[in-house]
């Protein structure tokens, strides 16, 4: 085996020299840029957990007045005010909406009329025939047929009169709903009809008028996603803005949860009824809502970025005491109760476990022994030009210096 000279052996001394300066002055100096880290403070203060969707707002209690007869409209009634009625209007039980050309349906009224008293004129003949029949008897005097026969026609005549009496009370009744009458009081949120149209009656009475019972309690209409219903209970709160009145929130609070679930692109949804109070009238019927149901509200907790959750540095960035701990750390820490954030010591920095709580997307609830209120944790990296930073050594390869390695997840 060739021995090595002293001239290679002082050689390859010579490059590891190199080499040990070259790591050290990477570690200093990038590209005559000095490593930093972008820090944020761990902070005291509420967490607030919240599920988003959308709705619309909806009366509590609506009563569709329809028609069950025919005929044009002649003209709408007046409102407690004295004004014609309207959207808007505000009515009482029984006040007139509409009145409906009653013309056929009084002349019905007086052609029944007629008939039951002609009903009742035949009653009264027939009546007084079966009562002398039934002095006479069958007998020489009256034969047994005649009996029988003046017995069928007062029977007959009897519910000839009680016929002509029920399709009289149709009659009137009809003529009645010519008359639309409020069934509720409340306030007219739709009006479908104008003077003058003609009201056609079928197996479905159309609709006239919309009312709305109480416009001082409002319910929103808020569809949640089936991943998100698990979370959703009666009574919880919920916060709600409106387009109408942008950065005023509404409160309420979750009243129903309806069961019959509909599916949209195979996206399955419920329908939340969320009960909110209106006494100040701001909120109108079918407003669209932007609606937050809190799911958490904890009080006076320690709150991490979610950056600084995410981050890991580089195992050269590490505290040397602290560097097989993190070479064994997990890459990502989604699924599990425990984290890692880290804080700088001197030009490196070091790990922090800690217990990880709810999250809003944004900060994270942490607990553990070593982490404290005002505590600067590292999110990022960033890399500041030096005063030598024309002085680069060119034969030491470069050191990547991106983000460092980021755990997934939070």
């Amino acid at each position: 085996m060739k021995r090595l000279s002293k001239t290679t052996i002082i050689a390859i001394v010579a490059l590891g020299l190199i080499g040990i300066i070259g790591v050290w002055y990477s570690h200093h100096s990038a590209g005559g840029q000095a490593l930093s880290y972008s820090t944020a403070e761990v902070k005291r203060d509420d967490l607030i957990i919240t599920i988003s969707a959308t709705g619309t707002v909806e009366p509590e209690e609506v009563v569709d007045v329809g028609a069950q007869v025919a005929g044009i409209v002649n003209y709408f009634g007046k409102d407690k005010d004295g004004n014609s009625i309207d959207y808007g209007s505000v009515v009482e039980e029984g006040t007139v909406l509409a009145q409906i050309d009653d013309s056929l349906y009084a002349a019905d009224v007086a052609m029944d009329t007629a008939q039951l008293q002609e009903a009742n004129a035949k009653l009264y003949q027939a009546e007084r025939d079966w009562a002398r029949a039934q002095k006479l008897g069958p007998s020489e005097a009256l034969a047994e047929s005649s009996y029988d026969a003046y017995k069928s026609a007062y029977d007959t005549a009897k519910a000839n009169v009680a016929l002509s009496q029920a399709t009289l009370d149709r009659a009137k009744r009809n003529l009645d709903y010519c008359t639309i009458k409020s069934p509720v009081k409340g306030v007219i949120i739709d009006r479908r009809v104008n003077i003058g149209q003609t009201v056609v009656s079928s197996l479905n009475a159309p609709s006239l008028f919309l009312i709305a019972k109480d416009l001082k309690r409002m319910q929103v209409w808020v569809s949640v996603n089936e991943t998100d219903i698990g979370h959703i209970h009666q009574g919880q709160p919920v916060n709600f803005t409106v387009d109408a009145f942008p950065g005023e929130v509404f409160r309420g609070e979750v009243g129903k949860i309806r069961l019959n679930a509909t599916m949209t692109q195979n996206v399955v949804t419920y329908t939340v009824e969320v009960i909110t109070d209106n006494s100040s009238g701001k909120l109108f019927p079918y407003l669209t809502a932007n609606a937050q149901f809190v799911v958490s509200d904890n009080n006076n907790v320690l709150l991490v970025p979610n950056a600084a959750l995410r981050w890991m540095p580089n195992t050269q960035e590490v505290a040397p005491e602290f560097r097989t701990a993190s070479e064994k750390a997990p890459e990502t820490n989604q699924v599990s109760s425990d984290g890692i954030v880290w804080v700088q010591q001197g030009s490196y920095v070091r790990p922090i476990n800690v217990n990880l709580g709810p999250s809003d997307g944004t900060k994270t609830e942490v607990q553990g022994d070593e982490i404290k209120e005002g505590m600067k944790v590292v999110t990022g990296q960033q890399q500041q030009k030096t005063a030598d930073a024309g002085t680069t050594n060119p034969f030491v390869p470069q050191i990547r210096r991106g983000q460092g390695t980021r755990r997934g997840g939070i």
